[in-house]
């Protein structure tokens, strides 16, 4: 973990896992900061460098659990922002392009085939839509308010993280489909690259829920405690 390092080349770190990329335009970093420090490129973009790398360790150590001390003297200010450009980025980007191939595969697919992958793809669209939707107008607002002083005695963290889903679980059983059960000459290369996809947008997902349960939740669970 010394190589998350204020002083480390951001682009060293970028370059040592591909995962990272994600981060920057999350965090509203562009390209083309050549040789610069992680906290020379995050001072420059008024992103807090403790915040950065604390994610970035989230990312690459699935063992890694902050320390309290952290959630104390960081600058955890744009974590919320963070998680609302994550979910623009999956409901803007990552799920149309994943819809646009799919489409392409359930029009040349037969009619019982063709409608087994629409009701996994509605019912998944389904289940984002409301988990993404209660976090930001539920959660995020509650923990806007809790950071301004402000408490809510309807309200707790600990509602969320018992009601805490996966929500990259239903893409497997998509994945299956493409792969294992449909024939094979419904546009094999086509389904090639929509798995492949969808591999990549599980793990991503993966670490989403990773940084709301290891960053998010603990750091209100500390709010809540401070302001109790």
């Amino acid at each position: 973990m010394d190589f998350f390092s204020p002083n480390t080349k951001l682009y060293d770190i970028i370059s040592s896992n591909p995962k990272f990329l994600h981060l920057l335009s999350r965090f509203g970093i562009a390209l083309g900061f050549g040789d610069h420090s992680v906290k020379e490129v995050c001072e420059s973009n008024h992103v807090s460098t403790d915040l950065f790398l604390l994610i970035c360790k989230v990312y690459a150590d699935d063992s890694y659990i902050p320390q309290l001390a952290d959630f104390e003297h960081f600058d955890m200010d744009g974590l919320l922002p963070y998680l609302l450009q994550s979910h623009r980025y999956y409901m803007d980007e990552r799920f149309p392009h994943l819809e646009e191939h799919l489409s392409h595969i359930i029009k040349a697919a037969q009619p019982k085939y063709a409608k087994l992958l629409e009701r996994f793809y509605d019912e998944y669209q389904s289940e984002v839509d409301k988990h993404f939707k209660y976090e930001e107008d539920t959660v995020f607002p509650y923990i806007e308010a809790l950071r301004a002083g402000k408490s809510d005695k309807h309200f707790r963290i600990a509602e969320f993280k018992r009601n805490h889903s996966n929500i990259e679980d239903t893409l497997d059983d998509l994945m299956n489909i493409l792969l294992k059960y449909l024939p094979g000459d419904i546009l094999p290369k086509e389904r090639i690259e929509i798995s492949y996809d969808i591999m990549e947008l599980s793990v991503d997902l993966v670490l989403h829920t990773r940084i709301e349960e290891r960053v998010l939740i603990p750091y209100v669970e500390f709010l809540e405690n401070k302001k109790s």
